[in-house]
């Protein structure tokens, strides 16, 4: 059942693009959730809702990373895995309320079969591989209990028991699985095949797009074209083209090549990947939402939680980039940083006019960024320095050298 060797290169196969099918639904309910509760308690729930439904998906992509996914076991598994992520999606948008069980019990059932499957039927006995399956799948055990109680408790009990199980997910990997009475595992226990790992994670950023896509023309069709609302339906296009153009335009590549030369390649995958990118996709959610506000009322003045919805998602989508270059190349991105404060400022304008004018800022900013970038590694090609990367890996002993790639 493992995955064939590195050096073949293996991309993403057909079961894992048919397996994140169903994180398109999960992402849409997601933003439906926020769109119909936007308050602090809303944003609160789908925080955690995303959370949740991040992580099922994240340790599947870790598990897939190593498994074959051509082997009939391993489809099953992952098939069954879907299954339940269906359920969990399903219950996102009553997960406070009357489907709290279902949401939970199916996250646990994810995350507790995915393991149990690894520890007894995916290693022999005796095994590394085994050995680690089994500490992840007794620290889901330990958060499943919090999982469970949380789905059966009511009010503001359930919302504490189930960040105390949140929290519990979400250190195991800083704490590498302690387990009293057994040896302590270091970063090494794990292998990551680089180009399949760097794959998946660009492939959800795609869903998280896609699903922008999907909710800017769904909002369009049910309302009639005025001049106002076309404006804001190619406003929300061009700003998911961007957000598009700034991730894979030089970042998914250059952080693929990083991640390869890194010493401590999973360290750094889990760092960067695991914990970083769904800041990323948290921020191309808000955006879509705020689409989906400017496309409903794009003459209107909208009300200071709207607005903080439509500039906020474009600038933790560049935070979460200047914070991805950071911990990937040891050096700050201003200008993300720049275009960050840019669409905050740009918020301020629905104060004086109506939304189509706060998301035709956010989109001029967003450009501006984009511009920037182009010019500053046209200046530095002209001058033939090599890039920030470049240079960092060759203070660093790495192979590469000016190339092509550039980090503005």
């Amino acid at each position: 059942m493992a995955r064939r060797g590195e050096g073949d290169r293996q991309g993403v196969g057909s079961l894992e693009l048919f397996y994140d099918l169903v994180f398109v639904f999960a992402i849409t309910q997601i933003s439906h959730h926020l769109v119909l509760n936007l308050n602090w308690a809303g944003l609160g729930q789908s925080l955690l809702c995303l959370a949740v439904v991040w992580w099922s998906w994240n340790y599947t992509t870790w598990v897939t990373n190593e498994l074959d996914t051509d082997s009939a076991v391993v489809r099953l598994m992952l098939i069954g895995v879907m299954l339940a992520t269906f359920a969990m999606a399903i219950a996102i948008p009553e997960a406070f309320a009357e489907r709290g069980l279902l949401f939970a019990g199916a996250y646990v059932a994810i995350q507790v079969g995915r393991h149990l499957f690894l520890t007894f039927a995916g290693a022999a006995a005796g095994t590394l591989e085994r050995e680690r399956a089994a500490r992840i799948l007794i620290w889901f055990l330990a958060s499943g209990v919090f999982w469970i109680a949380g789905g059966i408790a009511e009010g503001d009990a359930r919302v504490v028991l189930w960040l105390v199980a949140l929290a519990l997910d979400y250190a195991a990997p800083l704490r590498l699985y302690p387990v009293p009475g057994m040896r302590r595992l270091d970063h090494g226990t794990w292998q990551v095949a680089t180009h399949h790992f760097a794959e998946r994670f660009q492939l959800f950023v795609i869903i998280a797009l896609g699903e922008s896509i999907v909710v800017t023309g769904a909002t369009a069709s049910e309302y009639e074209l005025t001049g106002s609302r076309a404006t804001a339906f190619v406003l929300a296009f061009l700003g998911t083209a961007a957000l598009w153009w700034l991730y894979f335009d030089y970042v998914a590549h250059i952080a693929e090549r990083r991640l390869e030369k890194s010493p401590e390649r999973t360290r750094l995958a889990r760092d960067a990947y695991t914990y970083l990118h769904i800041v990323m996709v948290a921020g191309v959610i808000g955006s879509a939402v705020g689409d989906e506000l400017v496309l409903a009322h794009p003459s209107d003045r909208l009300p200071a939680e709207e607005l903080a919805v439509i500039a906020g998602g474009p600038a933790v989508y560049l935070v979460a980039h200047a914070l991805f270059r950071l911990r990937m190349a040891g050096s700050i991105s201003w200008k993300r940083l720049a275009g960050a404060a840019g669409c905050v400022a740009a918020g301020f304008a629905g104060a004086v006019g109506p939304g189509v004018l706060v998301a035709g800022l956010v989109v001029a900013v967003l450009a501006a960024v984009i511009a920037a970038e182009l010019a500053s590694g046209k200046r530095r090609e002209g001058r033939g320095e090599p890039s920030p990367m470049a240079r960092l890996e060759a203070a660093a002993g790495g192979a590469g050298t000016a190339g092509p790639e550039r980090v503005p």
